[in-house]
């Protein structure tokens, strides 16, 4: 076994991290946009020449409610993933049902703090953010395929915010003090979930055959596609508003929008793809599905 966690002692570590609501972002709260929102390391917005810094800004501001937006997104889909596989074991085991279901109470509550962030941002941006969706269209997608492929996305995505934290927001003084407090406190309780999805994927791909892995992964990449395929139209929708924002065309877009994209697939999919511990999962899974990961995280870099 790659790792100790179990449903107890992570249950009580949730309890101990937990937070509310308004000691995060009152709904009377406004964000600084004065200061950059998003790390560059993610942004990648002031590597684009061809925009003064204050453009630049403004694409960083755009990007992080974009990042925000889609977290919102993405867990519009656990929190029925995860309810769905608490269902079966409601009889069974107490600590694995209290923790699946706080896992999933705290998705609804990061649901909640992402639409609070929308509302302070649409109080303080100049134009509308359009956004890729409808959610409920993008989890039907998602959630349509083998429950042992969503469950390795989702473990992807929240062993990837511990790395936008760790790595990018927690040292980055730059940027807005309150948007960073905001992304602390979803790493806290996130921290857990990546455990409690390391648990429920284990269980999931406990009686799998390496060929029933192997169409498992054949699934992952089909919902990476899909994920990437939004993330383009979502690098459209975020220069509309820019063009929008700063009064003019951006002559070179087609180059800007291929740079955002992959910025967008960097920040969304590589940077969970390499996570030392998602790699370790799919290791013990299977050595195949680790070696199709790393065949395809070049092209998410």
């Amino acid at each position: 076994m790659y790792h100790d966690f179990n449903y107890e002692a992570t249950f009580a570590s949730s309890l101990r991290a937990q937070w509310q609501l308004d000691d995060v972002l009152r709904t009377d709260q406004e964000l600084d946009f004065s200061r950059n929102f998003m790390p560059e390391s993610l942004a990648r917005t002031s590597a684009i020449e061809s925009l003064n810094p204050l453009e630049q800004r403004v694409l960083n501001h755009i990007s992080a409610h974009q990042y925000l937006s889609i977290f919102g997104i993405v867990e519009e889909f656990i929190l029925p993933f995860v309810i769905d596989h608490a269902r079966p074991h409601l009889l069974g085991d107490d600590w694995r049902v209290r923790a699946i279901l706080n896992f999933a109470g705290e998705e609804a509550k990061h649901i909640q703090l992402f639409k609070r962030f929308h509302q302070a941002f649409v109080r303080g941006f100049p134009v509308e953010c359009r956004m890729i969706g409808p959610s409920e269209a993008i989890g039907a997608e998602v959630l349509r395929h083998d429950p042992l492929a969503v469950g390795i996305v989702i473990l992807m995505i929240e062993w990837m915010t511990q790395q936008h934290y760790l790595g990018s927001i927690r040292d980055d003084n730059d940027i807005d003090p309150l948007f960073k407090s905001l992304m602390k406190n979803h790493w806290m309780e996130e921290a857990q979930h990546a455990k409690l999805d390391t648990l429920i994927v284990d269980a999931l791909a406990a009686s799998r055959s390496e060929e029933q892995i192997d169409r498992a992964m054949d699934e992952f990449f089909e919902i990476g596609g899909f994920l990437d395929e939004g993330l383009k139209q979502q690098a459209g929708f975020n220069l509309d508003a820019l063009e929008t924002a700063i009064g003019r065309k951006l002559e070179d877009r087609d180059d800007i929008l291929a740079q955002q994209h992959q910025a967008a697939r960097w920040t969304y999919i590589g940077s969970g793809m390499v996570h030392e511990r998602f790699l370790d999962l799919l290791s013990s899974l299977s050595r195949r599905a680790a070696e199709r990961i790393a065949e395809a995280a070049p092209l998410f870099a």
